[in-house]
């Protein structure tokens, strides 16, 4: 069986949905905190079962039969817990159980020298992977592209994209991403370790979105830089939790580093096609 963790999220939602395509419904397993959220997947035949990463007995229960899993990188930093208990306590019930093959969702900037602390994360993961005898795949994830929306909502409602010096990020679609973890998890091809990044095909900075925003928009859209300082302010001042704050500070420390430029066609050959564009992205949500 093959399951895909966090299946009540984008990307897991839109990985089950990618593997309905290309697998029989009998194979699929999903593993959510909340089933109830996922009636309609159980509606159309996939197993549905109560997982949680901080409880190893629910895993067990969840991932019984399991051949390969899609692990969902936990978001606990986000509320000020560690993502790497939630991780190993996953890893190990997977080896308990046999599994074939874990499928990580890590992210291109992986590193334990990154400036983005959830790429920290990554990189140790990685690392606990690689120590656990199981075959494991790093599924080097491109930033996501509604990142830069979400982040920058009240921007491009006000003409005014603000935030400390950045740089160029090759933005890349859940759509997209999901259904290359889908056709990885389904042995459609085989990775040992860390993927290529699995990136869109054009990297852009907040200068770039600013401008692809007036054209789409007919309304300036413009691009303005503050310092750090000022930006953990802005953020402490709206209610934004310190844990988030923190992430948001590196991830702008960390395009300024470059750690999100790379460009890489691997995305697109196993998709068979280009990646949707940012442009799109924009369009939608703009509209």
């Amino acid at each position: 069986m093959l399951i895909v963790t966090g299946a009540s999220g984008k990307l897991g939602g839109l990985a089950v949905e990618a593997l309905l395509r290309i697998v029989p419904v009998a194979q699929i397993g999903v593993s959510v905190r909340d089933p109830k959220k996922l009636a309609w997947l159980a509606a159309r035949g996939v197993r549905v079962r109560q997982g949680d990463y901080a409880d190893a007995d629910s895993l067990r229960y969840a991932w019984e039969g399991a051949r390969r899993v899609l692990l969902v990188s936990s978001n606990a930093r986000t509320y000020g817990e560690d993502p790497l208990q939630h991780h190993e306590t996953a890893i190990k019930v997977a080896k308990e159980l046999g599994v074939e093959r874990i499928f990580y969702t890590s992210q291109t900037a992986s590193s334990a020298q990154s400036q983005f602390l959830p790429a920290r994360d990554h990189a140790a993961t990685e690392e606990i992977l690689a120590a656990s005898g199981l075959a494991w795949t790093a599924l080097r994830h491109g930033f996501y592209a509604e990142s830069a929306v979400g982040m920058n909502v009240h921007g491009f409602a006000s003409g005014r994209l603000v935030g400390p010096a950045d740089g160029k990020v090759a933005w890349t679609t859940h759509d997209d991403l999901a259904e290359v973890d889908a056709r990885l998890l389904a042995g459609q091809e085989i990775f040992e370790g860390a993927t290529p990044p699995l990136t869109g095909s054009e990297a852009l900075n907040l200068a770039d979105l600013a401008q692809m925003a007036s054209t789409l928009t007919e309304k300036k859209v413009t691009r303005e830089t503050i310092s750090e300082e000022t930006l953990l302010q802005n953020l402490e001042n709206v209610g934004v939790p310190a844990p988030v704050r923190s992430v948001i500070q590196g991830y702008y420390r960390a395009a300024k580093a470059g750690e999100f430029a790379v460009v890489d066609p691997t995305l697109a050959r196993i998709l068979g096609r280009a990646p949707r564009l940012m442009r799109d992205v924009l369009a939608r949500a703009l509209a």
